[in-house]
């Protein structure tokens, strides 16, 4: 089966690859990883540059798992990307990373995460990242 992965080149979509490729080795899944930002000039900054693509591809190979990468730049939010694969490709779940956001940020700026988590049809794992103030 496929694992959709919402990446980004922050250690939250770093956090979300790291336990997408453990998922994957346990479960033989091939990886769907997916970048995405809704408008292309200029691109949100949880958009990959080539460069973070490459080194993502990179891993996965070093990794020996199954992967796609998909940067997607369609008008439409990085939920509704997530959301509109995971149904059409009838994935086994998702793996997001996830942040800290205070209540105020969640009301004003919407909530990706949130989103997917609440919307999603099939499992979805979210996993924080380490934090850098502790220690591993």
């Amino acid at each position: 089966m496929t694992i959709i992965v919402g990446y980004t080149p922050t250690p939250e979509g770093e956090a979300a690859l790291d336990h997408s490729i453990k998922e994957a080795h346990n479960h033989g899944d091939e990886l769907l990883v997916v970048n995405v930002s809704a408008r292309s000039d200029p691109p949100e900054s949880t958009f990959a540059t080539d460069t973070e693509l490459a080194a993502v591809q990179q891993r996965l190979e070093g990794e020996g798992v199954r992967f796609t990468l998909r940067q997607l730049v369609r008008g439409k939010d990085p939920a509704d990307e997530i959301l509109g694969l995971a149904e059409e490709l009838d994935v086994r779940g998702i793996v997001i990373g996830v942040r800290h956001r205070t209540p105020v940020g969640k009301l004003l700026l919407g909530s990706n995460s949130q989103r997917i988590l609440l919307e999603a049809a099939c499992p979805v794992i979210a996993v924080k990242a380490q934090r850098k103030d502790r220690p591993a």
